[in-house]
């Protein structure tokens, strides 16, 4: 019995040193890993179009610097705003190919390439914000997420919201949908919104952002549509008189790494950026839906005139033109099925 023991106890003993020594060799291999990793760490590149004072870029930009601290100086992002790095179109390309390393950019811009993000932007889908970030929080959002995983793209975090657009003007308001009848609006290069203003009558007009303050102010463009938190940046107050409240699509922004670019960073380090973008996400959330109730009576100290419209005339005629059909083919019957849970039925 007593050698029976000490055999045992020989025998657990050498287990145990040999469980500390390979605890010890994954230390090592972890900690030297992130030694290189420090020593030649290199400074992320993450463009976004939106100006400097934007909710999302100011969180985008404490995220990363909180993200700086927790990696204790390892994992170094750095946000370059205003289209710095090219237009909407270049900086998904560039992410792409790897000449930078994360872009944030609408949902509807992401569906050139990948078609199913733009079914966030289907006119007049969701009801509430709430709606909305239960959709992209739950089964519609992480079937979008497989998406981009097809083409090498990894999405960071949760998505921000980028709020509900309505249409400003400068020669009428926007009352019926009839009042859009060869109007020229300033619209994204978004399939979903082009789709929509061509099918209520509009002659939509694709212009960059940075751009669409002189193209309003030279009357190239007779208006254009955007959340208030845009109106408000990019000054459109200025040369646009009417802000119609026609709320028709809802549209977010998917923060996306390229996908090389992301598994090149240590794992701890990866948790740490996914955990920090997704609680600022969502921390911007609440700061736009803030933000959005002062930025009415702001807006209007400024000049804007605004006017309720008739929701349902808008949605009628998108449906007898049969476009809810149309975006049902093109994203596919799982992607829709998963959309109407939460907007409930539209095609």
């Amino acid at each position: 019995m007593t050698s029976n023991i000490k055999t045992n106890t020989k025998s657990a003993g050498e287990n145990t040193r040999r469980d500390v020594l390979k605890a010890m060799a994954g230390a090592v291999a972890l900690s030297t890993t992130s030694l290189a990793f420090a020593q030649q760490a290199k400074t992320y590149k993450l463009g976004i179009s939106l100006a400097q004072s934007h909710p999302t870029v100011i969180g985008l930009k404490a995220a990363c610097a909180e993200i700086l601290v927790e990696s204790k100086g390892q994992l170094v992002i750095e946000v370059f705003a205003n289209s710095q790095l090219g237009s909407d179109a270049d900086m998904v390309s560039q992410v792409r190919s790897g000449a930078i390393d994360f872009v944030a950019t609408a949902g509807g811009v992401w569906s050139n390439l990948i078609p199913v993000a733009g079914i966030t932007g289907t006119p007049f889908a969701f009801p509430s914000l709430q709606t909305a970030f239960s959709a992209v929080d739950g089964e519609l959002g992480a079937h979008i997420r497989g998406e981009f995983a097809k083409v090498n793209l990894a999405p960071v975090g949760a998505v921000w919201d980028h709020g509900f657009r309505h249409i400003t003007t400068s020669t009428k308001p926007i009352n019926t949908v009839q009042d859009l009848t060869g109007m020229k609006l300033r619209v994204p290069a978004t399939p979903t919104l082009q789709t929509m203003f061509k099918a209520m009558g509009s002659a939509p007009t694709t212009i960059g952002i940075g751009e669409v303050y002189t193209a309003l102010q030279t009357k190239v463009v007779d208006g254009q549509e955007n959340p208030f938190a845009i109106i408000e940046a990019f000054k459109f107050y200025e040369v646009q008189k009417y802000c119609s409240l026609t709320g028709h699509a809802w549209e977010c922004f998917w923060l996306t790494g390229n996908q090389r670019s992301w598994n090149a960073i240590p794992e701890p380090m990866r948790q740490i950026a996914e955990r920090v973008f997704a609680a600022h996400a969502v921390k911007t959330r609440g700061v736009l839906v803030e933000a959005n109730t002062h930025l009415q009576a702001d807006l209007t100290k400024r000049g804007l005139t605004f006017n309720a419209v008739n929701v349902k005339s808008f949605r009628d005629t998108l449906q007898n033109a049969g476009t809810y059909k149309e975006f049902q083919a093109k994203f596919g019957n799982t992607a829709w099925t998963l959309l109407e849970k939460y907007s409930g039925k539209l095609a």
